[in-house]
């Protein structure tokens, strides 16, 4: 399984969403690995990591991350997951044993009646457009116009977000082999299983945006009844992926929740209230300004 690696202390895992990639962490690693190591994998079948034999689902990239984190020596690490991946660091939490603490943005998988084929129908034929515009894509990513027409559904400011970010971000959903048979089981497969509260023994945060058009702000409900011993956490201004739309904000939630937490233990840096941004090629990193953790 492909990964990165930046920072030092507490190690601490992303997983991203479907369609994917590690790079999709890009506005807010920068900011996370002055305190934590921070491990961004891509998942099997995205990025550069090549797809599972056989079939491809929520269990088995479950069962593939185990092993990954068992070879590496990181069973009990951390975990911040997003929407698909937010989906795998729940189930990861409620098999036990395999993650510490755990923050879930905007995880899929909660969806009730319409809501289901509603999902699977509008992100099949965003799917379907945006492979018909791959070769128009570097121009169209250009513009902050056409951003906010392409993205529209993920982000609550598209317009806002980096040229190279949607590029990249669009060209993995063109060219992820697992892409189609995991957005079917995603949505038609096996429902999300829930926890007590008494089976929790590391912190379990789940982040929502208020403007989510992907998994609607209703189905965090459920989410809640699942996982009772969760904190939930409101992102008002934010569409599906808060750490696009508010990084700031994300690592903030992700440092206060999970910091001395993981595998290791190492104190804070001393500016560990304070997000410096890091430029890593064409990517902006991290956030402006300072917040309190």
């Amino acid at each position: 399984m492909h990964s990165t690696r930046q920072g030092a202390g507490p190690p601490l895992l992303l997983i991203h969403g479907l369609g994917s990639s590690a790079r999709s962490w890009a506005p807010i690693v920068g900011a996370l690995a002055a305190h934590r190591q921070v491990i961004a994998v891509d998942l099997p079948g995205f990025g550069t990591t090549p797809p599972l034999k056989g079939e491809v689902s929520i269990r088995t990239l479950c069962d593939a991350l185990t092993n990954y984190l068992r070879a590496e020596g990181l069973l009990g690490i951390d975990a911040v997951g997003s929407s698909m991946g937010a989906r795998l660091v729940l189930e990861l939490a409620r098999r036990g044993g395999v993650l510490g603490g755990v923050v879930s943005l905007d995880p899929g998988g909660f969806w009730e009646g319409w809501q289901r084929r509603a999902f699977y129908v509008s992100i099949a034929l965003s799917i379907r457009l945006v492979r018909l515009l791959k070769p128009l894509l570097p121009f169209l990513t250009r513009h902050s116009w056409t951003r906010t027409v392409l993205l529209a559904q993920f982000s609550a400011h598209p317009w806002r977000l980096s040229s190279a970010l949607t590029l990249d971000e669009l060209r993995n959903f063109t060219a992820s082999p697992s892409f189609d048979e995991l957005l079917r089981n995603l949505a038609f497969g096996e429902p999300q299983d829930g926890a007590s509260p008494d089976v929790r023994k590391h912190p379990l945060v789940i982040g929502w945006g208020r403007r989510d058009r992907v998994c609607f702000p209703r189905q965090a409900i459920r989410a809640a009844k699942l996982f009772p011993s969760a904190h939930m956490h409101w992102f008002e201004h934010s569409g599906h992926f808060p750490h696009w739309d508010s990084p700031q904000e994300t690592v903030a939630l992700i440092l206060e929740h999970l910091t001395g937490t993981g595998i290791a233990q190492v104190p804070l840096a001393p500016n560990a209230t304070s997000f410096e941004q890091k430029g890593v090629g064409n990517y902006t990193l991290g956030a402006q300004g300072s917040s309190p953790v």
